[in-house]
């Protein structure tokens, strides 16, 4: 066979793994969106602390629960976690303050309840958060877990 008999095959086997990657981040971010969601109701409904101090807490729990699952199975990354964990504490730096004027706006400018304007931010987070983990965080050192370094 040809090279470029061969190409499209190569090419089809790499749109089909970076399916399989979307699928492993959305099916890990759902998990992250069960234990925020939790902890903010645990947070919000128990403990009655004030909205801003339920969402953070629980945001927190969850990109820990988030980067950790995504970095080993999603990305599969040997990159030094401590950088990638800075990388992502940039992104949080910007994505929790506006995502936190965007919780306001839903609940106190337009009257959305409170568990609908979180979810309206999580599924911002998912595909904002992807994009920049897949391509800046990651980027460079996707699959290279397990793989012997020079």
């Amino acid at each position: 066979m040809s090279e470029n008999e061969l190409r499209p095959a190569k090419e089809s086997t790499k749109k089909n793994a970076e399916w399989v990657r979307v699928l492993k981040f959305v099916l890990f971010s759902i998990s992250a969106g069960v234990i925020e969601m939790g902890a903010f109701a645990l947070l919000n409904e128990t403990l009655h602390l004030d909205y801003w101090v339920s969402y953070l807490i629980a945001l927190v729990l969850s990109v820990l629960w988030n980067f950790t699952l995504n970095r080993k199975f999603t990305f599969r990354s040997a990159t030094n976690v401590p950088i990638a964990m800075l990388k992502v504490a940039a992104y949080y730096a910007v994505f929790t303050p506006l995502s936190s004027w965007l919780e306001h706006v839903y609940t106190m400018q337009w009257g959305w309840n409170e568990y609908l304007a979180t979810a309206a931010n999580m599924v911002l987070n998912l595909i904002t958060e992807f994009l920049y983990q897949r391509y800046f965080v990651f980027g460079n050192s996707l699959d290279t877990q397990g793989k012997k370094q020079n």
